[in-house]
């Protein structure tokens, strides 16, 4: 089987790290990239789909919208300091009972890879795989994470309100149509949050190849350093 940079023989002789993985077989270099991109994405919907997954962890925790977020101190000061802070915690657990849902998509997203897919992820920057996945998961993940992330914040009278205050100020221009309802910006932060979790990993796996847990993961990726 001819290996899979030999299909990409441009990038092989303008990439020295690229040319290194041309010991590697099409069936080696395609199973360790579908192995980590699985391994990676069910390590990043584990520690957030986990209770305090977003809400323990500053570097994705959902904070108030921004429209919301101009009037927090008057909110606090007026004696609802409570509704304010209920509002952030039911955001951050509608994303950490949304983010489980990405599972099947995501490993739909794998197994539909295709050879310049591969090409693509192996010579890219730190992002690639975070890239691909948003390039193909992002649409169906926000239709499946909205009716989940709808039915958790519908229970909080803040949410409400603030539905029906963006919505006119939606119509005026003084808000972004995509914050004029809680659930879709909620929506937005919680796949911003999955595929920052998925960036991480992969950066991880970069960076150490030899931590990987099988070895054709560690040989394709090692070749890569």
């Amino acid at each position: 089987m001819m290996h899979i940079l030999g299909i990409f023989a441009l990038a092989v002789t303008m990439s020295p790290a690229f040319a290194q993985l041309s010991s590697i077989s099409n069936t080696e270099a395609a199973g360790g990239l579908k192995q980590s991109l699985n391994e990676g994405s069910l390590a990043a919907i584990a520690k957030l789909g986990a209770q305090n997954g977003f809400f323990g962890n500053p570097q994705v925790k959902i904070p108030l919208p921004p429209a919301l977020k101009k009037v927090e101190s008057a909110l606090r000061l007026a004696g609802m300091r409570k509704q304010a802070d209920d509002l952030v915690l039911s955001m951050n657990r509608a994303a950490e009972a949304a983010v489980p849902a990405a599972k099947q998509l995501l490993a739909d997203s794998v197994s539909k890879m295709t050879l310049q897919d591969a090409k693509g992820i192996l010579t890219g920057g730190q992002t690639s795989v975070t890239d691909y996945f948003k390039r193909t998961t992002s649409a169906q993940l926000t239709q499946r994470f909205l009716p989940i992330v709808k039915n958790a914040t519908d229970k909080v009278g803040l949410a409400q309100q603030y539905n029906s205050l963006a919505g006119q100020g939606a119509a005026l221009g003084l808000i972004k149509k995509d914050d004029a309802r809680i659930e879709n910006y909620v929506t937005s932060k919680a796949l911003d949050g999955l595929y920052f979790m998925i960036g991480e990993q992969e950066k991880a796996l970069r960076a150490n190849p030899l931590g990987a847990s099988s070895d054709i993961v560690k040989k394709v990726f090692g070749a890569l350093k």
